[in-house]
């Protein structure tokens, strides 16, 4: 005779997969957890750890024609769309500490020195790596996995699956705050970007003034010896801007999830 208990097996599979689809969409985009390096069966196993009990808190039920069906289908679009959102608003936190790295290094020449970036998989330069890694180092110190999951499990409250839309005004403070990635690249890149600005007029008003002097055999080593000074001077500052910035984005992880 087959117990009463295993009709319910299924409704049960069903949760847990629901219950895992936001979180592991936003572990998918978000930085560290989203990183080539993380295995898969990490990050399913997270997912299922942080979903399934915030499913259950939530008090969310199956739809009626169950998960294969209409109502099925945009409650798992909804939980989809929500995770990218909360974990592309991270993302954005440190491509701004890798869109500085950029800058830095054009201004300095090291444009061509490139490298395979371990979280992405792309190659990106020298210095964009460095304050990447950077970027990546404070996020773990200020505890910032941490709070990506508690954002996570709040939203469950704000946004119970089956009504986990977001509203017009959180998608537009997430481009909102998309634009402000680029402002936030090239203030963290200012303080040594600046300087080798002028380390550049500088070298242009030589040439003018000596038009004989081979530029490229002065300028060059000029500018790399003035941009390893600077960001030995500048990484302090520079770590407190990436920091704001990985608060505030934080922050509109935090408002999205809300809706």
């Amino acid at each position: 005779m087959v117990p009463a208990e295993i009709p319910n097996i299924e409704a049960m599979l069903q949760l847990w997969m629901l219950g895992m689809i936001r979180p592991g969409a936003a572990f998918l985009a978000a930085p560290v957890f989203g990183a080539t390096g993380v295995p898969v069966q990490l990050r399913l196993v997270i997912a299922l750890a942080v979903g399934v009990p915030a499913v259950a808190s939530s008090g969310m039920t199956l739809p009626a024609d169950g998960i294969v069906s209409w109502a099925g289908l945009l409650t798992i679009l909804g939980e989809v769309v929500i995770g990218l959102g909360i974990g592309f608003v991270l993302q954005m936190g440190l491509a701004a500490a890798l869109l500085a790295g950029e800058t830095i290094s054009n201004a300095m020449g090291l444009g061509f020195a490139s490298m395979v970036d371990p979280l992405g998989g792309a190659s990106s330069s020298a210095i964009g790596q460095f304050l990447s890694m950077l970027a990546t180092a404070i996020f773990l110190a200020a505890d910032g996995h941490l709070l990506l999951i508690g954002v996570i499990v709040d939203s469950y409250q704000a946004l119970p699956p089956g009504n986990a839309f977001p509203s017009f005004g959180a998608i537009e403070g997430l481009l909102r705050f998309g634009s402000l990635m680029f402002v936030a690249g090239l203030s963290i890149a200012l303080p040594v970007g600046f300087v080798l600005i002028l380390v550049q007029i500088i070298m242009g008003v030589i040439g003018r003034s000596a038009p004989a002097l081979n530029l490229f055999a002065v300028g060059i080593p000029a500018t790399l010896l003035a941009g390893i000074i600077l960001l030995g001077i500048a990484t302090p500052v520079m770590a407190e801007a990436i920091a704001r910035f990985l608060s505030d984005a934080l922050d509109a992880a935090r408002l999205f999830a809300q809706g």
